[in-house]
């Protein structure tokens, strides 16, 4: 057996144990939380006996195994339970508001690479000018930035002031600048400042003096041996934020009405939506735990040493 898929069953392993634990503590959350879910279910003065049929149906006279049995057989066939709110199944809910948090991470992503990678290697290559200095100052300012105040930023400017681009809402190409932004440029703030830090360290070591002594040009050192040894930072970084914006930005969806799977999670916790709170926590640990693996993955290809720890 490979070291590489020792490593790779090592992770599926790890990956498989935290979604255990993290059903677990869905469950046990939902179940510790006040209020009743019956009584939410049926409508205001309901008579105790009704309460008590409702409770009867949902498995809640049930002991607590019993119930995160079921829980977790319907998990595994699929059945995610029934929206208390909506009244129609969960999965339903999920599949329909992750395509449109799907495509705002794809976009997101896409926009913070092109700038950052590009920034982060000419200010690496060329420490001390006035493009380090710029590609400095655009690192630290997007990091020091809350998501809430600049997604109100970039509203009052971009929509309220100058009109270009609409605050809210789902469709046109336009509807996904303003969140894009406010998603991307703290994590394209972050890319940059690794992407730089990387590529100073990188040129300080000897193959890359021995590769210019070979008569290799500047373009082919920075980008084939330069930035691929300083790449598993930021194939990490970018990893956690796609695995992140996928279990739900909650905070930016919300802000600009993104009819996507963050926004599902903020309504469900306003209505007290148990089910629908309990399988979105259970849906979100697994998009992030999924993507963390795949990172790592990622990553032992990059560099194969990674397999040996």
């Amino acid at each position: 057996m490979s070291s590489l898929f020792r490593f790779i069953l090592k992770r599926l392993v790890m990956t498989l144990v935290i979604l255990f634990f993290v059903s677990i503590i869905a469950f046990g959350l939902i179940r510790i939380a006040p209020g009743n879910p019956a009584m939410l279910i049926l409508p205001d003065g309901a008579p105790e006996q009704a309460i008590r049929a409702m409770e009867v149906k949902l498995g809640l006279d049930q002991p607590l195994p019993v119930q995160y049995f079921r829980y977790i057989r319907g998990v595994l066939t699929g059945d995610l339970g029934t929206s208390i709110v909506y009244k129609i199944p969960v999965r339903n809910l999920v599949f329909q508001r992750l395509p449109a948090t799907f495509k705002l991470t794809v976009v997101t992503m896409i926009v913070c690479l092109l700038i950052s990678i590009p920034l982060g290697i000419i200010a690496g290559s060329k420490q001390g000018t006035i493009i380090d200095f710029l590609a400095t100052m655009f690192a630290l300012l997007g990091q020091s930035m809350s998501t809430v105040w600049m997604g109100i930023l970039v509203i009052y400017i971009f929509s309220v002031k100058l009109g270009w681009f609409p605050s809210m809402g789902y469709g046109s190409w336009k509807n996904y600048v303003l969140p894009a932004c406010t998603l991307g440029y703290p994590v394209a703030a972050q890319v940059t400042r690794m992407g730089r830090s990387g590529i100073i360290d990188v040129l300080k070591e000897d193959y890359i003096m021995a590769t210019y002594a070979k008569g290799t040009s500047k373009f082919m050192v920075y980008t084939k041996y330069a930035f691929k040894n300083a790449l598993i930072p930021i194939v990490t970084i970018v990893g956690m934020q796609i695995g992140t914006y996928l279990a739900g930005a909650v905070v930016v969806e919300t802000i600009f009405a993104w009819p996507g799977f963050g926004q599902l999670i903020f309504q469900a916790v306003g209505t007290r939506d148990y089910p629908l709170v309990q399988s979105c926590l259970l849906v979100s640990a697994a998009l992030f735990a999924i993507v963390n693996m795949l990172v790592d993955i990622l990553n032992s290809f990059i560099d194969p040493r990674i397999t040996l720890h």
